[in-house]
C-alpha cells in the first residue's frame, strides 16, 4: 500500500521509536502485563524492550539458529520461543534463557501459550507431526500425534482445547482428556495456518491454494472463502469475534462472523486498492480496529466501523513480517523482513 498523506511517518515520528536490527523479523510479541516487548529474529537473537524506557533494547542469544516462533510466556514478563536448533526455550523477565524441551535435530516450528489462572497455564510446541504440551512450570503433560506435519497451533480462549492445522484439515484436542482422541476437521488440501474464534465455535485455516476453509463446530458447517490473489498467512479475529481479518490480498480483507457467519456474504476490504499485498494483519485486543502491514513496508491502523485509515509507517523498509498489540491495546509493535522494527504508543494525550 502506498503512502496516502504528505507525512506518512507522522505517527511513527511523534509516538514511536524505531531500530534497524539487520535480520529478518520472524515475530513480535508483548508479555502478559504489557510491560515488555520482544522481537524474534532470523539470526537466533531476540530484542527485549522495557516499555517504561523504550530507548533501552537488550539483545539476547536465544537460539543457535533461526528463531521460528514466539509467544508470550504464561509467566508475566517472559516469552517462549522455538528454533531450528530443536530447542523450545523460555526467556524470563530478567533475561535468563532456559530450555523447556530439546527436540534434537527437529525444528520447533510453532509455539502457543495459554495464561490460565492460579498457576495453571499451558505451553505447547509443534515438532513435525507432534505437539508437546507442558504445564506452566515446563513439565511435559502429554504428546499429541497428527497425520502430517503441524502447520499452525492455537489454544481456545478458555484453554480447554488446542487445535493444530496440518495436511487435509485440522485436529482439535481436549487438553484435560484422559484418553486423547481428537475431533478431526477434514478438508482435502494443504492447510498452512489456523485461528479459533473467541467463542470457540469456529476454527479457520488458510490453504496453499489461496483460500480459507473453516468449520463451525456447533453444527458441523463447513465454510469456504476463496478469491485471494496470494496466500493468506495471517488470520486474526476481532475481540468479540464479529470479524475475521486476513492477509493475502491488496487490502486487509475482513469477513463477517455474525448472523450465521460468512458464507454467502461479501467481505469488506480496508486500506487497499493499489495492488500492494497485505502481508500481515492483527486485530486490536479491545477496539474494533485492525493493524495491517504491507509488502512495501507500509503499516496502517484501520477502523472497522468507519473504514478510516491511520498511516503508521511509510513505505521503503521491506515487506512487513510481524505485528503485535500489547494486551492493554496501548502499544503496537511491527517488524519487516529487512530488520526494521517500530514501537508506537497510542496512549491518549491531554
Amino acid at each position: 500500500m502506498s503512502a496516502t498523506t504528505a507525512k506518512p511517518d507522522f505517527i511513527l515520528d511523534e509516538r514511536g521509536v524505531t531500530q534497524n536490527l539487520d535480520a529478518f523479523v520472524v515475530a513480535a510479541a508483548f508479555d502478559r502485563t504489557s510491560s515488555r516487548a520482544c522481537f524474534a529474529l532470523g539470526d537466533g537473537t531476540i530484542r527485549l524492550v522495557d516499555m517504561a524506557n523504550r530507548t533501552e533494547w537488550r539483545t539476547l542469544e536465544a537460539h543457535g539458529g533461526a528463531i521460528l516462533a514466539l509467544a508470550p510466556d504464561v509467566i508475566p514478563g517472559g516469552f517462549v520461543t522455538g528454533g531450528d536448533d530443536g530447542k523450545f526455550r523460555r526467556i524470563s523477565a530478567d533475561g535468563t534463557v532456559s530450555t523447556i524441551f530439546d527436540a534434537g535435530s527437529r525444528w520447533v516450528e510453532h509455539v502457543a501459550t495459554w495464561p490460565g489462572e492460579r498457576g495453571k497455564g499451558l505451553l505447547a510446541c509443534a515438532v513435525g507431526k507432534l505437539v508437546h504440551l507442558f504445564d506452566d512450570a515446563g513439565k511435559k503433560l502429554k504428546t499429541l500425534e497428527h497425520p502430517s506435519s503441524v502447520t499452525g497451533l492455537v489454544f481456545d480462549a478458555k484453554g480447554k482445547r488446542v487445535a493444530a492445522s496440518h495436511y487435509n484439515g485440522a485436529s482439535l484436542w481436549f487438553v484435560a482428556a484422559k484418553t486423547d482422541s481428537p475431533r478431526k476437521l477434514e478438508w482435502k488440501g494443504s492447510h498452512i495456518c489456523i485461528a479459533m474464534s473467541p467463542d470457540g465455535d469456529s476454527v479457520m485455516t488458510s490453504m496453499q491454494e489461496n483460500a480459507l476453509h473453516g468449520w463451525r463446530l456447533s453444527d458441523n458447517q463447513h465454510m469456504r472463502m476463496s478469491g485471494y490473489p496470494g496466500k493468506t498467512t495471517s488470520l486474526s479475529f476481532t475481540k468479540g469475534g464479529k470479524w475475521l481479518a486476513t492477509s493475502g490480498s491488496d487490502a486487509i480483507v475482513i469477513w463477517p462472523f455474525t448472523g450465521g457467519g460468512p458464507m454467502g456474504k461479501a467481505p469488506t476490504e480496508l486500506a487497499g486498492g493499489d495492488d500492494i499485498t497485505c502481508t500481515v494483519c492483527l486485530a486490536h485486543p479491545i477496539q474494533e480496529a485492525i493493524a495491517g502491514g504491507f509488502a512495501d513496508g507500509v503499516v496502517v491502523l484501520a477502523d472497522v466501523q468507519s473504514g478510516r485509515i491511520l498511516p503508521i509507517a511509510a513505505p521503503g523498509r521491506g515487506p512487513m513480517s510481524a505485528l503485535a498489540w500489547s494486551p492493554d491495546g496501548v502499544h503496537l509493535a511491527f517488524g519487516s523482513e529487512t530488520g526494521f522494527v517500530g514501537l508506537v504508543d497510542f496512549t491518549k494525550r491531554s
